[in-house]
């Protein structure tokens, strides 16, 4: 039997759309430090044969629109910094055409306008950023678990995330609609702003959605897999 892979997300809605037989989904919620038990737990019952950070990520590079993919080749939060599996990363940047390759930055809080996006670029050079991949990343280094990281931009350099969006995520990764209502009425200037923020999230989650249509994690890790090249326009 072939070890599972744990897949790392931020949101429920990810977890659907990448699990499937042969890998077990994790989500954030955007609580590190739940993600890091959670993620024991599951190695505790099955070492997995790879540890894999995926989903929706926020754009650092001014250079990257929403629906690219960015496949990392290190994982950076302020000093530190983990590299990811030469093998399995290989094998992903040779799938994923067109990617971009480089540094994704991990943050425990979200990265929320186009200022603070700008300043952490600088800092660490890092072209996208997300809240799980630092997680991720330092649990399968210190347990010696090949990892891998892949994210799909889901909001550009210059764009700030509207309260109300920031607002919608749960403990669990589930989505809180009640706190995006209330937060809206608070300030229904948001409006144009959120419906933008949807309308893009929906063309990463599609793009999101073509993993598991061309089994490109499931067939990651395993053997001398030829994943071959995975048709990266929006559907």
């Amino acid at each position: 039997m072939i070890a599972p892979l744990i897949a790392v997300v931020g949101l429920q809605r990810e977890a659907r759309l990448v699990t499937r037989p042969g890998i077990v989904a994790v989500a954030s919620g955007g609580d590190a430090l739940g993600l890091q038990a959670r993620i024991g737990r599951l190695t505790e019952r099955q070492r997995p044969r790879a540890i894999v950070s995926v989903g929706l990520g926020g754009a650092l590079s001014p250079g990257l629109d929403v629906g690219d993919w960015v496949v990392a080749d290190r994982i950076v939060q302020g000093a530190q910094s983990w590299w990811t599996d030469a093998l399995l990363t290989g094998r992903l940047l040779a799938a994923m055409r067109p990617g971009f390759t480089g540094a994704i930055a991990g943050s425990d809080v979200m990265v929320v306008d186009a200022a603070a996006k700008a300043a952490l670029h600088t800092a660490t050079g890092a072209l996208a950023v997300d809240m799980e991949s630092h997680v991720a990343a330092a649990f399968a280094t210190a347990h010696g678990i090949p990892f891998a990281a892949l994210r799909v931009i889901s909001d550009g350099a210059g764009r700030a995330l509207p309260r109300a969006a920031q607002a919608g995520m749960k403990a669990d990764g589930g989505m809180d609609v009640l706190a995006v209502l209330k937060a809206l009425a608070r300030d229904p200037r948001q409006l144009p702003a959120l419906i933008r923020t949807g309308r893009e999230a929906e063309v990463a989650f599609r793009q999101l959605a073509l993993l598991n249509r061309h089994d490109l994690l499931g067939r990651l890790g395993v053997g001398d897999a030829d994943l071959g090249e995975l048709a990266l326009d929006v559907v």
